[in-house]
């Protein structure tokens, strides 16, 4: 008996290995032959499936199969030119046929054919000159140097604006812009390139510390991290790793980039040591303790909680579909609140009323699965995951203006993300830190519908006299 019980034991953890291996070869083949997005398509089980033996039809041998062609239609559509924008400069050009001359023949119209044409960025260097006047024997006087963003440099705010656009934005590493502007005759070292991306950190930084401010007195926040390798000091060649902290204020539209040099929650914990309000995140360990002080309410990304269902579809379909069918209900919910455009309080009855009682029903379920399903397979760890969470997931139900995920903070990170695939690392903690603070300003101005370059060559302009007490009217925030 005891030999029958050791056996059946036995296979019972044989059985768990088998499904944990199998969903681990399945995520692995999934990464690197897979597609990336995580769409969820229902089954239709009205539908034949060609695969499927029993639902294979047979074709009538006593019939034939007769094709032919036909001439297609042709479509009364015709290619639309492109709309170009009325704001771009126009540079007209004006072509008379050879036969007519002007002067005599009567004009009685145009055609008119736009066409986009495009040049290079071109430099030019502003010169200031100043005239000096001779007052007495003993007295001169010129006027005052208008304040420059480097004023022992000789880069101007526009140079600077373009620079770092370009690497942030547009993700081209500096390298790659001194090689671009060696076609346009100007030789300038990587070093001094990177010498003026110092000097205009140095001066955007009591910006920074306003936004940072207004950023943590925001009663939501949506928090995230995203690893950047880091040069190391101490093995020349070799990279640590480091890690931005986002935070974003739906409310507010500001986005907030804080360079720590782990993942830990020292990070965290710092930065938000006086936060009261609603805090939205994954569910890393490192916000737990945070979640739980007094005045801050911890809500979760159903995102995620989706994300490990999607990922056990091959374990367990069935049950896996099920579970996702019920979060599209949730999720067709916010789109019809969308659609409608309901205010949060309007938004917030129609989750009591609606996706409260299928919150409240999924908990049971996955109260239910938890005593069925392996624990270490596919579906045993989304069903673990979700109930960890699922109190901090329901809290959305309590609020009209908190998201039902985590989404909107990710996509800050996007292109940090593709940062990293061109620029490869930061040079050292310093300069990830100042890349923190640049992503931080153009995060913003993306949430803002805010031009980046106009908006940073202005703010270059102006910041070195702007007073120290009005400096928020310089954030790039629509007015």
């Amino acid at each position: 008996m005891a030999d029958r019980d050791q056996l059946t034991e036995e296979n019972r953890l044989l059985k768990q290995q088998k499904a944990n291996l199998e969903a681990e070869v399945n995520q692995l083949r999934r990464m690197i032959y897979g597609a990336k997005r995580e769409r969820f398509i229902p089954v239709d089980d009205q539908q034949l499936s060609v695969f499927d033996d029993e639902d294979f039809v047979p074709v009538d041998e006593d019939k034939e199969h007769v094709s032919y062609e036909r001439r297609k239609p042709k479509s009364d559509k015709k290619a639309k030119r492109l709309l170009l924008p009325a704001e771009l400069p126009r540079q007209e050009e004006v072509i008379i046929p050879e036969e007519v001359d002007p002067d005599k023949a009567e004009h009685i119209g145009d055609k008119v054919t736009e066409v986009l044409e495009y040049e290079p960025a071109r430099f030019y260097v502003r010169r200031i000159v100043r005239p000096v006047f001779k007052l007495s024997e003993t007295q001169l006087s010129y006027a005052e140097l208008p304040a420059l963003p480097i004023p022992s440099g000789n880069a101007g705010a526009s140079v600077l604006a373009s620079l770092l656009v370009s690497k942030f934005i547009d993700h081209q590493p500096f390298y790659r812009q001194v090689q671009s502007f060696k076609r346009s005759g100007i030789k300038i070292a990587e070093s001094t390139i990177t010498g003026w991306f110092r000097k205009s950190c140095e001066l955007l930084e009591p910006l920074y510390a306003v936004l940072q401010e207004q950023v943590k007195a925001s009663d939501y926040l949506q928090a995230d991290e995203t690893p950047i390798p880091v040069q190391s000091s101490n093995k020349p060649g070799s990279t640590q790793k480091g890690y931005h902290w986002v935070y974003h204020a739906p409310k507010t539209g500001l986005v907030l980039f804080d360079y720590c040099k782990s993942r830990g929650r020292e990070g965290p914990e710092e930065l938000l040591k006086d936060f009261q309000g609603c805090l939205q995140t994954d569910g890393y360990a490192a916000y737990e303790q945070i979640g739980k002080r007094a005045g801050i309410t911890h809500l979760v990304c159903m995102a995620h909680i989706r994300r490990k269902f999607e990922q056990a579809l091959d374990n367990d379909q069935a049950l896996a579909t099920y579970f996702l069918e019920q979060v599209q209900t949730l999720y067709a919910l916010e789109r019809e609140a969308t659609e409608q455009g309901l205010s949060p309080e309007a938004r917030q009855k129609l989750r009591q009323a609606r996706a409260l009682p299928i919150m409240q029903t999924l908990k049971g379920w996955l109260t239910e699965r938890a005593a069925e399903v392996l624990p270490k397979s596919g579906l045993g760890k989304a069903v673990g995951y979700a109930l960890r969470h699922w109190e901090q997931m329901m809290h959305y139900a309590e609020g009209g203006h908190w998201q039902i995920d985590n989404n909107l903070v990710e996509n800050k990170i996007r292109p940090v993300a593709l940062g990293r695939k061109n620029y490869l690392f930061a040079g050292s903690h310093e300069a990830a830190q100042q890349a923190a603070m640049i992503y931080s300003f153009f995060g913003t101005c993306k949430a803002h519908e805010v031009e980046p370059y106009q908006w940073l060559k202005q703010t270059l302009e102006s910041i070195p006299e702007y007073p120290v007490n009005q400096l928020q009217e310089l954030l790039p925030i629509k007015k």
